[in-house]
């Protein structure tokens, strides 16, 4: 008996208070690259590999608010790629700050860092 869920899939929606610099980090931290833009801006949907989310100017009309209006955040990303380290230290190059340094910890390697938007991002790999 099918749930209705095959082929499902999951993305994540960024708010952010200035989203063409959030752009801009988010090329520039993670390689990531835009596939589609709202004509006008304030909307994109960037991809990092396969994994793909959106970044949006927030609205707070529509409820859409940044860590930033927020005060913090409450969802941490997990980005899982071949080389934690080096791509913690490309987005600390580019703007975020490391909370926690890569390190190996319960079949993961993984790294900690905080967005110029305030999204925590953890990136990792899975080991063995």
């Amino acid at each position: 008996m099918s749930n209705g869920h095959a082929g499902a899939r999951f993305s994540a929606t960024l708010a952010v208070r200035d989203w063409a610099r959030a752009l801009e980090f988010y090329k520039a931290a993670f390689g990531a690259t835009e596939t589609y833009v709202v004509p006008g801006g304030g909307v994109a949907r960037l991809a990092v590999g396969g994994a793909e989310f959106w970044v949006a100017e927030e609205s707070e009309p529509h409820q859409n608010l940044s860590p930033e209006s927020l005060g913090g955040c409450s969802v941490r990303l997990l980005l899982l790629v071949d080389d934690p380290a080096a791509v913690c230290a490309r987005a600390v190059e580019a703007g975020a700050i490391l909370l926690a340094p890569v390190a190996d910890a319960y079949g993961w390697r993984i790294g900690r860092i905080v967005d110029p938007a305030g999204h925590h991002w953890e990136v990792a790999t899975e080991l063995g």
